[in-house]
């Protein structure tokens, strides 16, 4: 272990490796700070970003010359290497990560962390974040570490000690992060909408936002609630006070809440600090097919840019813009229809700003196919797909989408109606 200031990242980084550290909260960003002041003396290198969030202005399209921009996501700061045409998009379901990272093209070679202060024992958690740095951890021949005060000590390994870290150093970066914003009135209308499909004893799967919180905020009255996901938001800590989130019926992880990573501020830190029933795993176990079936009346709650009269979905594009993922949405769709008594649930506004998100075809790619039959839910209403024909489909879609828009939804589907598709 080395306690380094000045850092001299050269002496960790080589030209030509892939480097990759945890997303959204979990960014390093004295490390990055540090990558980026020194990127002409390492050499060219990959970066795999997650989300984005909190790097605007940091790491800039004009560094493309000495980074190679790759990541799962258009959030947040990657957005911009995106209309830049900088960023280069892996396609693949988030399950695939784990082997991506620890042994495919993928491979990391250095990992970049932001890690808690040490526990008694001298173990250091990784805090925020677990999802796919654990296999990177395990394929990385340089662990690079910042320590911050404002990391909370988080159940879940692997934890790391100071000699299995190359090059350590303490940060005043101390900045946690801001607290999620309140839900709006359509929020809380599809939050409502979405709630009613939950059963008591179901265990769940929420994305961030405003509609995630706003489904948990709608769940207080509910019973032995569960949660296993892939990120966590702030929306957890209101469920948990309400007695609603008890873990107790899942089938397995009884009394633990499950997670990937943590995305939000101060409150949700202090929440998950030393919290003995929240643990963050791997991608390789949160978004594992086998684990998600296993689950009781596992319900997966996601979202979309836009979902068409088929029951296609797009959560990629928008605007010919790369501004979303594929993400997880498969895996737990499908673990959700696996499971005994799960629902797939796709929630969205009906509208973003003049702009439909019911369509009567998609702009973007179907990131999910009309055979993975969801439950389609907005602030007017909720449309399950399951087992419905093609010409019910377009009913249930137009019934859910603005009044507004239904008539144009109408003229639309019948000028790219194919030949033989009857509605009854």
């Amino acid at each position: 272990m080395a306690h380094a200031p000045p850092l001299e990242l050269a002496k960790y980084i080589r030209p030509g490796d892939t480097l990759t550290f945890g997303q959204s909260d979990a960014h390093p960003r004295t490390l990055l700070r540090a990558l980026v002041e020194q990127r002409r003396q390492i050499g060219s290198v990959r970066l795999f970003l997650g989300i984005g969030q909190g790097l605007e202005g940091l790491l800039r399209p004009e560094y493309a010359e000495d980074f190679t921009y790759l990541s799962y996501c258009g959030n947040g700061s990657n957005r911009a290497l995106a209309k830049a045409g900088v960023l280069d998009i892996v396609v693949e379901s988030y399950s695939r990560f784990p082997w991506l990272l620890r042994q495919g093209p993928l491979k990391m070679d250095v990992v970049l962390l932001k890690v808690s202060p040490p526990d008694e024992q001298g173990r250091y958690s990784l805090g925020m974040a677990r999802e796919y740095l654990v296999p990177a951890l395990q394929s990385a021949r340089a662990i690079i570490a910042e320590v911050s005060p404002s990391v909370p000590w988080t159940f879940g390994g692997p934890y790391l000690h100071a000699d299995d870290i190359d090059l350590l150093v303490q940060t005043d970066d101390d900045d946690p992060g801001l607290d999620a914003a309140e839900p709006g009135p359509v929020e809380q209308a599809i939050g409502r909408n979405v709630a009613s499909l939950i059963e008591d004893g179901a265990t769940l799967q929420t994305g961030i936002g405003a509609i995630p919180d706003a489904v948990l905020a709608a769940l207080a009255g509910h019973r032995n609630i569960g949660l296993h996901s892939g990120s966590l938001g702030e929306g957890i800590i209101a469920l948990a006070e309400s007695g609603a989130l008890t873990n107790r019926s899942k089938g397995i992880d009884a009394g633990l809440t499950i997670g990937g990573v943590l995305m939000g501020g101060p409150r949700l830190r202090r929440f998950a600090h030393r919290n003995a029933q929240l643990e963050l795993r791997s991608t390789e176990y949160t978004h594992n097919a086998q684990v998600l079936a296993s689950l009781e009346r596992f319900t997966a709650i996601n979202s979309a840019v836009e979902v068409d009269l088929n029951g296609q979905i797009n959560s990629e594009v928008a605007g010919g813009t790369y501004v979303g993922a594929i993400g997880g949405i498969v895996d737990f769709l499908c673990g959700a229809q696996a499971s005994k008594n799960g629902v797939p649930i796709i929630a969205l506004p009906s509208m973003a700003r003049n702009q439909s998100r019911i369509v009567a075809s998609l702009a973007g790619p179907a990131t999910v196919p009309r055979g993975c039959s969801c439950v389609i839910v907005t602030e007017y209403g909720i449309a399950d797909l399951r087992g419905l024909t093609l010409g019910q489909r377009v009913d249930k879609m137009i019934g859910i989408a603005h009044p507004d828009q239904r008539d144009a939804l109408e003229r639309e589907f019948a000028a790219l109606r194919p030949q033989g598709w009857t509605r009854r």
